[in-house]
């Protein structure tokens, strides 16, 4: 019998291709394009929405170390992330369009994958994994709502605008990198002390496009996908010391600038460009007028609009197991963003193991705990074992992962100690229960 996995963005990507490499059949449900949501444009699997950004690559960081652990255990997604990387310094960033093209036809032609494109509205029989991510339609929604015991399914977060880069005026910016990093892969648009209080006041009083929701009143918005405008209200200098910060970057003139916004490829001609740390809930029109307002997008001409969207997830520490199983139905596996992991990354390996422990389940093999340790492991443990009371989504970072046994005072040295130990106790873990 085929194993279930609903919805084909990263984490059900992820967990049908890991189920089918193992050779075992799998029926993969996606409602697009039958069924669209607000914030896709396309019938493509794993589609990226928000930004094209896999975080930081380096190896010394978290999000790095969380590449690693899941390239080790086979990703395709990372696998075509990097087949698709257009240059964004120590960053990994795709180009959206070949990514998706190539996840979709990877998974299509898989001879052990079914594609069924019709939207799931119930739970099927057998064992599944269910990855609808943030834009979980209503039915499956009520459905989980059931079976979770809970209410409170969702949040709220946004994308940024993309421009078209030949409209940004080159002259009114610099190509570089913080504190000359890697290479010079990201535009800045600097703005002096006269633009940016201008800017902001013209961005903490623009108009807001309406929420299609009884509850807008009651909106909770994650901290990591804060529309600018929220940060920009809470205080003067809040986008100076957040994503306008100019620390560790200098103009043609080696000047530090008093704000920069920095502009990001988001395909690999570099014809399109996101507008880093902007994500908004501005109407339309407001973003063109506000946006414009910086001086190297004076005449910059909009691809897409900053939108914002309902994201939808349990209150994992009542529900899951740190297999990604359901605790009152052994059967049923979540993945992706639905858990509460928050990021590209972390839900493309959330999708993995679930994946992975959905075929260990049909085949009569205990589901995998991995170490906590690592940072899959860590994540996993931390969303199922977390306060219960206003629980929150959670990325990849040192921070969940248990303290070292000894202090190391050097930060670089830490950060090594903490890759080292993580890959050596994947290793030992990974043969001892046969998934080499």
């Amino acid at each position: 019998m085929a194993i279930n996995v609903v919805g084909a963005g990263l984490a059900g990507s992820e967990a049908a291709w890991q189920i089918a490499r193992r050779g075992h059949p799998v029926k993969l449900w996606e409602m697009r394009p039958v069924k669209q949501t607000p914030a896709h444009e396309t019938d493509r699997f794993a589609e990226l929405v928000c930004s094209n950004s896999f975080g930081s690559d380096a190896e010394a960081t978290a999000p790095g170390l969380l590449k690693q652990e899941i390239r080790r255990l086979g990703s395709i997604v990372l696998e075509t992330a990097y087949e698709a990387r257009v240059p964004a310094g120590c960053a990994l960033a795709v180009d959206r369009h070949i990514f998706a093209q190539r996840i979709t036809e990877k998974i299509s032609q898989h001879p052990l994958i079914t594609i069924v494109r019709e939207e799931c509205k119930s739970i099927p029989e057998g064992i599944t994994v269910i990855a609808t991510g943030p834009l979980t339609s209503d039915s499956l929604t009520t459905v989980l709502r059931r079976m979770t015991k809970s209410e409170n399914l969702h949040f709220y977060d946004a994308a940024a605008p993309i421009v078209d880069g030949s409209t940004v005026d080159e002259t009114a910016g610099f190509w570089g990198a913080r504190y000359d990093r890697g290479d010079p892969d990201y535009f800045n648009c600097p703005l002096n002390k006269e633009e940016y209080e201008a800017f902001w006041e013209a961005l903490v009083n623009a108009e807001l496009a309406p929420i299609n929701e009884e509850i807008e009143g009651d909106l909770s918005v994650f901290e990591g996908c804060m529309p600018i405008e929220v940060l920009a209200k809470r205080g003067k200098d809040a986008l100076r010391y957040g994503p306008f910060r100019p620390v560790g970057l200098k103009d043609a003139e080696g000047k530090r600038p008093y704000a920069v916004l920095q502009l990001r490829k988001e395909n690999t001609q570099a014809t399109l460009f996101n507008l880093v740390g902007c994500q908004t809930r501005l109407k339309w029109g407001e973003q063109k007028r506000v946006f414009r307002m910086i001086p190297a997008l004076r005449d910059a001409e909009f691809v897409r609009y900053g939108v914002m969207h309902r994201n939808t997830f349990v209150n994992s520490p009542k529900v899951l197991h740190p297999t990604f199983q359901m605790r009152d139905y052994a059967n049923v596996f979540l993945a992706g963003q639905l858990t509460g992991v928050e990021g590209y990354m972390e839900s493309t390996a959330s999708g993995l193991l679930a994946g992975i422990n959905a075929w260990r389940l049909t085949n009569g093999l205990k589901p995998l705990v991995l170490p906590e340790d690592t940072v899959l492991g860590a994540l996993a443990k931390y969303i199922c074992t977390a306060d219960p009371k206003g629980f929150q989504p959670m990325n990849a970072n040192f921070g969940v992962l248990p303290p070292l046994p000894e202090r190391i005072r050097d930060k670089q040295a830490r950060k090594a100690a903490y890759v080292e130990r993580s890959l050596k106790s994947l290793e030992n873990y990974l043969s001892q229960v046969g998934e080499d």
